[in-house]
């Protein structure tokens, strides 16, 4: 007999000894630690790589290698994924709401270590991404991984992966309370009794992994001299409407980019391209480098210097007017040069970029309200509360942005300020864009899971596996006798009318020619095809459950045709399909 392998031991062991509750728990430790590294091993990675390549730059000069920079990360990122891994790398939070609705959260194994090492190279090189989705991405897929490892059922395994995406937020954020909400809001974890506890463990678990390494230094340094005013609410219920507009403008482009750079089919064309347009941008506006973190912390402090630091324009630093130009220039222009990396093959996420994006809506917002003379206030506060309006409106996200803002830079004064801006910024954006970035290509497939229960569960189910094939056929040419000869050896009382090439016509039903059956006289002499309808409804194999329900909404029928490219392939009925829901559901609603 075969001796049963270690883990084989372990997993026979556990069951009889460690319930799955304590058993995840001691995994959500597990995770905290791993993703908590991973965060540490990519931060301190393009630390690195950044100052090798820039540190010798002098401030009060323009430099020619950021034409080139950015091109050589993504090229050297473009050919490890297509040559050495040879396998998809996603882009951080978007792979892991796709692994959750559409592969049972199974995430390939080299996501543990590709995401770190490609958005090392894109970010470090100058692609102007964020480091926060490869984290995610890489702490989703050590959750996957241990969770295949261990044999856990599908709704254990998402729970890790929400736990893990938690854990890699808290490190990377050095947040554990915005993170149990990023958990939540964004990944859909429902909040339960059997999660909650976990969650805390995970964020708890990696922010100190991330603090032993990195410090206990919030990201974002920022002293609050100056409080909320109740005065001032006008001024941030109008920067919530700005910050939404612009969170319309970011989805927008980032989604118009994005279309056209997938119609270039040669791989080294978008390097190319994206690549020159990418370094252009970067060489006209240094401060689109990277993740631009010393940016921010600048703008927190209204210093203007990352405009013009490594620039042409550094000699017009005391200008007023030109200071305002490229606070709205470098608005501008950050989405697009976030967009072009991603397009070219840059790996990376768009955290960085839409705090970058609302520090710097805020600071030129606040500057030009002071400099109009339309009230004194404080630019550093008006920068710290952009960011969480960005925030709530392109990443649909309120409450995290709320959290993830007042953590990240220790600005708790200001919590009342942040939800009036990330409310109405969030309210904005919804009345033109009904889906955030991370979700608009998953929600058009109809692939998007929610916290809408009867959504959700809809788009676990697909068509292929509840097409039955049992359904006795018969050619549009055959007589009725024929018909009533099929009839006499079959179970069911519908049958579809195909051709010898299986080419769909419509279908009999048997109550339809329940008064003519018995009829001998007419058998040879009425025909299928002038007997057989065609269906109001048919099914197509790669629509969403959710279309399907409402065809069976809608026809009020108990069984439609699925067909492909006019061939018949069998038929789904409404009786399998509400069965399987009722299962799922029972599943996701068990704690």
């Amino acid at each position: 007999m075969k001796k049963q392998s270690l883990l084989g031991r372990f997993l026979l062991w556990r069951v009889k000894h460690i319930s799955i509750k304590n058993f995840i728990m001691i995994l959500s430790v597990v995770i905290g630690i791993l993703a908590g590294l991973g965060a540490v091993i990519i931060k301190n990675s393009v630390h690195l790589i950044k100052e090798l390549l820039t540190s010798s730059f002098a401030a009060d000069y323009h430099n020619y290698l950021y034409f080139a920079y950015p091109a050589i990360g993504i090229l050297i990122t473009v050919i490890y994924v297509k040559f050495i891994i040879r396998q998809h790398v996603g882009h951080g939070i978007p792979s892991v709401l796709f692994a959750i609705s559409k592969t049972h959260g199974i995430i390939k194994r080299h996501n543990i270590f590709s995401s770190i090492i490609t958005s090392t190279l894109t970010v470090g090189f100058g692609g102007s991404v964020g480091l926060e989705g490869p984290t995610v991405s890489t702490g989703a897929a050590i959750g996957s991984n241990i969770g295949q490892m261990f044999r856990l059922s599908y709704k254990q395994i998402t729970l890790l992966l929400g736990l893990a995406s938690a854990a890699a937020m808290a490190a990377i954020f050095k947040s554990p309370i915005a993170a149990v909400v990023f958990a939540v809001e964004v990944i859909m974890i429902d909040l339960t009794t059997a999660s909650i506890i976990p969650l805390l463990i995970a964020s708890a678990t990696a922010v100190l992994t991330s603090y032993f390494f990195l410090g206990q230094a919030v990201l974002y340094p920022y002293e609050i001299t100056e409080g909320f005013q109740l005065a001032d609410s006008p001024y941030f219920i109008f920067l919530g409407i700005l910050a939404g507009l612009v969170s319309v403008y970011f989805t927008k482009m980032y989604m118009f980019i994005e279309f056209n750079f997938f119609k270039i089919k040669m791989w080294y064309s978008k390097v190319i391209f994206g690549g020159l347009c990418l370094g252009i941008l970067i060489f006209f506006f240094p401060a689109l480098y990277g993740e631009g973190y010393e940016a921010i912390n600048s703008t927190l402090h209204g210093n203007f210097d990352p405009l013009f630091n490594n620039s042409i324009f550094y000699s017009f630093k005391d200008n007023i007017y030109i200071i305002f130009l490229l606070l709205f220039l470098i608005i501008f222009f950050k989405v697009i040069a976030t967009s072009i990396t991603f397009g070219a093959g840059g790996v990376g996420g768009i955290f960085a970029p839409t705090l970058f994006m609302g520090a710097f809506t805020g600071l030129l917002y606040a500057s030009l309200v002071n400099h109009l003379n339309f009230g004194e206030i404080s630019t550093g506060n008006f920068a710290l509360v952009g960011m969480g309006g960005l925030i709530a409106g392109v990443l649909h996200a309120p409450l995290t942005a709320i959290f993830l803002i007042a953590e990240i830079t220790g600005g708790y004064k200001l919590f009342v300020p942040l939800m009036i801006t990330s409310t109405i910024s969030y309210a904005t954006i919804k009345l033109f864009v009904s889906n955030s970035v991370y979700t608009h290509q998953l929600a058009k497939r109809g692939e998007l899971i929610t916290h809408h229960k009867d959504k959700a569960v809809l788009s676990l189910m697909k068509v292929n596996k509840f097409i039955e094939k049992d359904f006795a056929s018969i050619s549009p040419e055959a007589t009725l006798g024929d018909l009533v000869k099929v009839i006499s050896n079959s179970k069911r009382n519908i049958y579809p009318v195909i051709d010898k090439e299986n080419n769909f016509f419509g279908i009999m039903r048997l109550d339809d020619i329940r008064n003519i059956m018995f009829s001998p006289e007419l058998y040879n002499i009425t025909y299928v095809r002038n007997l057989m309808i065609v269906p109001s409804s048919i099914v197509h194999p790669d629509e969403s459950m959710d279309q399907v329900a409402k065809k069976f909404q809608h026809s009020g029928k108990y069984n439609l045709a699925v067909v492909q490219d006019g061939k018949y392939l069998g038929f789904i009925s409404r009786a399998n399909v509400f069965s399987s829901y009722r299962k799922i559901l029972k599943e996701f609603s068990d704690d």
